[in-house]
């Protein structure tokens, strides 16, 4: 006879069963990505990318999937054996277009027929990607007029100088069996004695190395400027070119009835020669505050009869302009205009006829993001609010905004259907990984579409976070004041009337943003049982043009106070023990962490990520000058004292807070020097400090590197913190 177990004993084992566990690393490689939505043109359906993880294989896999807009089971719509992703339909909805690296092709586009559903994947040829007027009938987009060879011309949206780089090798090319890194590159002095015993790295461009490219072979011939012309093509012929200037043509996009194109182009429409050559002059220059901080003219908005004619300036707008946008009647071009490097983008519309220049969020403080003027009249307008996002209906004429879609979180990938009643969206929240929505724009309510990681947010008691919002003074002294958003994270177990360990995060950047979004890194931590602290100081993104660049010259003044204000009121509460916090950040937040523990030591635990230790080597080998050009005004023999007094380095002796060091090998935007100089003086002065380099990874690896490195990453976080923080 079976042997019966009490209640007692099987209710527990029951309830446990039952109970939200906390996240372990390797919980990590179960979570499913949902990105890049696409809805067919008749509203029915919405194509997606879905990236998991292979454990087992240490790769990241992309497919692309289906599902019904009225619900119903999502569908794996290409060959699990092949990378797929970025689907787009055309604009009949007859083909499924997405981009896959497979035997027997050439290039990247692939299709499936929409009409013919269960067919296999197979490249369409002389389809064309672009700008597509409403009947469909051709596609406009810019390209140089001339195909030829990697080796004599850049290719189509590479940077001017880019031509000539690597390709393949002429029959009598004395250095053609040649490593493309080790060959003479175009105008070099220098040449090997043996070719075939020269495998080093020959250089001669400033640029010749990029975070995740590694580096780049120097170019095989004299630097060939190609111009971006325009061309229609209908599918199933071959392209006709509209345009052969001296000028390049960007962005365009056709009017809804076929008859104009819409694109940026040089103010005075001089030629992209002139403009480069300009350009590399001042590029020589040292800073000038008159020259370098002055507002420019980038560039202006053009129309052209798509039956040929000469282009005309709809109007001059200062700075830039993007997004171009026709109206649905084709008299108006909605776009995002933004004055200067340093001043808030703004949504305008531009009368085609006439010129006159509308703004429509003139005094909002946020900027606008991607937008689709709908055949109702609205413009539809996504945009980030804080550590938010959400997407607006303005209208057109008077600016009046209405929000669709808000809340707390994440959304991206808005995709409407041809009718601009349905809008597909990706959204995710502190507590919830990424899942596919759609939504109406006349106010129907949303509703999910996918559940890919249901199972996991069913077994994984996923951390939430509460708002922390104060109010910092403008400059010291200043009775002016500035918001300032952040999350407090609570731990897995939390329980009121205990004390907690607490983590300090320190986003990168400065220019990017924490968020309303579920994040690997703040769960691991509080899966850990520690209080997760993170915030948006000056310099982030998100709250508007003033606040994003406040810091431009002021590294580690006021974004360094705003961080420490965030720790005392977390420290002040009853729930977190202040003698027991750790800081923590990556890149930006990897220099402001190293900064931090120079300045107080209140912290226990330190872990600095892509570091920056000197500012003087970090310029003479990353692949991001650019950044210091600009947030310090000039090169550092240009403002030596702002790129001294802003190295952690010079006041390493005051830290004793432990540090553990995580540097990639093939970082090139942080580069490997920095951190072996802190880690050096960390160690001379006795400093408990690890060391930890990651081969085969670069500046992304906490976001795309390899699964089992990435994993191992956020387990070593939760030892290091671990270990002096409980």
């Amino acid at each position: 006879m079976p042997r019966l177990l009490p209640l007692a004993v099987l209710l527990p084992a029951a309830l446990a069963a039952q109970t939200p566990r906390a996240m372990q690393p390797n919980d990590w490689y179960r979570l499913t990505t949902v990105s890049q939505p696409a809805m067919s043109p008749d509203g029915r359906q919405v194509a997606f990318t879905v990236t998991t993880v292979n454990e087992r294989d240490n790769k990241r896999h992309q497919e692309v999937w289906m599902v019904p807009t009225a619900g119903g089971d999502a569908v794996r719509y290409t060959a699990p054996g092949y990378e797929s992703s970025s689907p787009r339909f055309s604009p009949d909805g007859k083909y499924l277009f997405f981009s896959s690296t497979r035997p027997g092709g050439t290039g990247n586009s692939w299709a499936i027929r929409m009409d013919a559903p269960g067919g296999e994947a197979a490249q369409v040829a002389d389809y064309p990607t672009g700008s597509w007027p409403r009947d469909g009938k051709f596609a406009v987009f810019a390209s140089p007029a001339s195909e030829d060879s990697a080796n004599t011309a850049a290719p189509s949206g590479a940077p001017n100088g880019a031509a000539g780089r690597g390709g393949p090798a002429a029959a009598n090319d004395p250095f053609g069996r040649m490593q493309p890194m080790a060959r003479p590159p175009f105008g070099a002095i220098t040449k090997p004695v043996d070719p075939a015993r020269f495998d080093g790295r020959h250089i001669t461009e400033a640029r010749y190395k990029a975070n995740g490219q590694g580096f780049l072979p120097g170019p095989r011939q004299a630097r060939v400027i190609r111009p971006q012309q325009l061309f229609t093509q209908t599918p199933g012929a071959k392209r006709v070119q509209l345009t052969s200037t001296s000028y390049s043509h960007r962005a365009p996009v056709v009017s809804p009835d076929g008859k104009w194109i819409a694109f940026t182009a040089d103010v005075a429409l001089k030629s992209d020669s002139a403009v480069t050559a300009y350009n590399d002059s001042i590029a020589e220059l040292p800073y000038d505050a008159v020259r370098d901080e002055a507002d420019r003219n980038e560039s202006d908005i053009y129309v052209l009869p798509v039956a040929g004619g000469s282009p005309r300036k709809v109007a001059t707008v200062m700075g830039a302009e993007s997004d171009l946008t026709w109206s649905p009647d084709g008299k108006r071009i909605a776009f995002v205009s933004r004055p200067g490097r340093v001043k808030q983008a703004v949504l305008a519309v531009a009368d085609v006829a006439t010129g006159a220049v509308k703004v429509l969020t003139e005094g909002w403080r946020y900027e606008p993001g991607g937008m689709d003027w709908l055949p109702s009249g609205e413009i539809a307008m996504s945009a980030d609010i804080g550590g938010s996002s959400a997407l607006y209906l303005v209208n057109a004429t008077t600016g009046a905004r209405r929000e669709l879609l808000g809340g707390r979180r994440k959304m991206n990938g808005f995709a409407y259907d041809a009718a601009g009643k349905q809008v597909a969206y990706v959204s995710s929240s502190v507590t919830k990984p990424t899942e596919l929505f759609v939504a109406g724009t006349d106010g129907r309510p949303e509703r999910r579409l996918t559940s890919f990681n249901d199972a996991v947010n069913r077994e994984i008691a996923w951390s939430d976070a509460e708002q922390l919002i104060y109010r910092m003074p403008r400059r010291a002294g200043s009775r002016d004041s500035l918001e300032i958003e952040g999350w407090l994270m609570k731990p897995f177990g939390y329980q009121a009337g205990r004390k907690y360990p607490l983590v300090l995060y320190i986003h990168g950047g400065p220019h990017s943003q924490y968020g309303e979004q579920w994040f690997d890194e703040t769960q691991n931590l509080a899966a850990a049982g520690f209080m997760v602290l993170y915030t948006n100081p000056r310099g982030s993104s998100g709250y508007g043009a003033e606040f994003t660049y406040d810091t431009r010259g002021r590294w580690f003044a006021e974004d360094y106070l705003d961080l420490m204000k965030a720790v005392d009121l977390a420290a002040a509460r009853p729930d977190v023990d202040s003698t027991r916090m750790g800081v923590t950040g990556g890149s930006y937040g990897g220099v402001m962490t190293a900064w931090v523990t120079t300045q107080t030591n209140r912290f226990k635990a330190a872990q600095a990520d892509r570091m920056i230790a000197n500012w003087w080597s970090w310029y003479g080998t990353s692949d991001a000058q650019g950044l210091t050009e600009f947030e310090f005004y000039g090169r550092p023999w240009d403002n030596p004292a702002m790129y001294d007094s802003l190295s952690p380095i010079r006041n390493v002796r005051r830290v004793t807070t432990p540090t553990f060091i995580l540097q990639s090998e093939e970082d090139h935007r942080t580069p490997m020097t920095d951190a072996e100089q802190w880690f050096a003086a960390l160690k001379r002065q006795g400093t408990p400090v690890e060391f930890v380099r990651y081969p085969r990874s670069t500046h992304d690896l906490s976001r795309t590197g390899e699964p089992w490195l990435l994993v191992d990453r956020l387990g070593r976080l939760r030892d290091w913190f671990g270990h002096w923080l409980k």
